[in-house]
């Protein structure tokens, strides 16, 4: 891989686990900017947003996302927020393939397990919130280099999608 290559979408769009598939496919590290982040700091993401907010973790991960750009290119997943934050799909152009993983709310609800641990989904009407996250990222995540459908398709063709994707655009 020349380029990194950064996975977007919902909570649940299947980030983490398509993304260890293609990295391993493809021979390279996968970075997942939360576990990074919990690991520097010694404290979880719910906790993060508790004590410091959304803005203060939105900023931590926009810096660990600029820190991962500067070594060789790997599999990066942030968060479901990071692609709707000003700037981060700017400062990844030339540098990263971005991927918007596409699911709709009830799929990533079914999918996403304990939500306990993302702040925000906490809450009780929980399509509610995702219908929600959705209708404010999209239009950012719809800015992404190419768009790989997940409704309806094994984790194994979405993986497959992403790394001939990956591939083509080397």
């Amino acid at each position: 891989m020349k380029r990194h290559l950064i996975l977007v979408g919902l909570p649940g769009a299947g980030k983490s686990t398509v993304g260890r598939l293609v990295a391993a496919s493809l021979g390279t590290p996968i970075q997942d900017v939360d576990a990074l982040i919990e690991e520097r700091l010694g404290i979880s993401i719910k906790e993060i947003f508790a004590s410091r907010g959304e803005a203060e973790f939105r900023e931590l991960e926009r810096a660990e996302t600029v820190q991962l750009l500067l070594d060789p290119p790997a599999v990066i997943v942030p968060g479901g927020g990071w692609a709707a934050q000003p700037g981060n799909l700017e400062s990844v152009v030339g540098k990263a393939l971005t991927v918007y993983l596409a699911t709709s709310p009830s799929t990533a609800l079914a999918r996403v397990g304990d939500v306990d641990t993302r702040p925000l989904l906490a809450g009780d009407d929980r399509a509610a919130r995702f219908e929600s996250l959705l209708a404010a990222r999209e239009p950012y995540y719809e800015r992404c280099d190419v768009t790989v459908p997940t409704d309806g398709r094994t984790v194994g063709e979405i993986a497959r999608e992403v790394i001939e994707l990956a591939l083509e655009c080397e």
